[in-house]
């Protein structure tokens, strides 16, 4: 898959593709949905698949203060997409040229001279250009004029109604990773490097690989049981264990990482990219009264979460 950051320079060879817009964040079913009527068109028309996101996401450049609430990382967002059979992704620079655009001026300043695309599919609700002035109809006479077809979708639902990025959200927060899964069509993951901590699990006879949770949307704190997968280096491969997110209120810290005990694995793994999913919630964050005791809940949550990954 080839991504392309800059609507001015595009090489030939990442023109007249169909492509959809959107965020994409947590590709979830949903978002599925319209990739799979992206490579059906772009069959029929022999045009490369495509989708066309924006980095920073929109929400984040014009409230840069407010809570993080991505599902995901643009690094691992790319890495979805690209199982599910895209070509190219525009991951268009959303700065203050873009965000100025008024919907015809996007239109034909990128949608047709910059990436040259054949067909743009997009959700029946999708609105674009300065104030979010352009909606669906605007595009399709825009396309006709300028020589693009567009193609819009029906937004599909789900049991706990529509399927959006935001319901999923809700979801996680609440401590229901299963349920936000039933949503996404995969397991909430959390992908990033190893970074180094203060090796508290290592005295404890629980040594952890701990992550970040910069940018990122918290979901509800406490132990789950994971699945992992080490996405390089000479440990590369898929693992169970079981994941403390939280602020480790016992020793005074307040910054949510993940903190991920690997079972029946030895290995330096610092700097390595890793994947974990969650896949059901153990039980709340505690504090307690001595190492001792947190050594014991440790213990029991270990053989909760291998009971509870061996049926899944």
């Amino acid at each position: 898959m080839r991504i392309i950051r800059d609507y001015e320079y595009v090489d030939k060879s990442d023109t007249n593709a169909v492509a959809a817009i959107g965020n994409f964040d947590g590709v979830h079913l949903g978002h599925q949905a319209v990739l799979k009527k992206v490579h059906t068109i772009a069959k029929e028309l022999n045009a490369p698949r495509g989708v066309i996101t924006f980095e920073p996401h929109p929400r984040s450049y014009f409230a840069p203060d407010a809570p993080s609430f991505r599902l995901m990382s643009s690094s691992a967002k790319a890495t979805r997409l690209e199982k599910l059979g895209v070509d190219k992704l525009y991951e268009l620079n959303f700065n203050a040229t873009l965000s100025k655009l008024n919907p015809e001026d996007f239109a034909r300043n990128v949608l047709h001279n910059g990436l040259k695309l054949q067909h743009i599919l997009v959700g029946e609700d999708f609105c674009f250009g300065k104030d979010r002035k352009g909606n669906v109809k605007t595009l399709k006479r825009l396309g006709t004029d300028l020589g693009f077809g567009v193609t819009s979708l029906e937004l599909i639902k789900g049991e706990h109604g529509e399927l959006s990025s935001t319901s999923i959200r809700n979801l996680l927060s609440q401590g229901k990773p299963k349920e936000a899964a039933g949503q996404l069509g995969h397991w909430h993951r959390i992908e990033g490097p190893v970074i180094g901590g203060e090796q508290r699990g290592r005295v404890l006879g629980y040594p952890t690989a701990n992550m970040e949770l910069r940018d990122l949307h918290i979901p509800k704190l406490g132990v789950y049981a994971v699945l992992i997968d080490i996405l390089d280096g000479p440990h590369k491969g898929s693992y169970k264990g079981a994941s403390s997110l939280g602020v480790r209120p016992m020793f005074g810290q307040n910054s949510p990482n993940l903190e991920t005990y690997i079972f029946d694995f030895s290995g330096d793994i610092y700097g390595a990219q890793i994947s974990v999913a969650l896949v059901e919630y153990l039980r709340p964050e505690l504090s307690f009264d001595s190492v001792e005791a947190l050594v014991e809940q440790m213990d029991s949550d270990c053989e909760n979460a291998k009971k509870t990954l061996s049926t899944s």
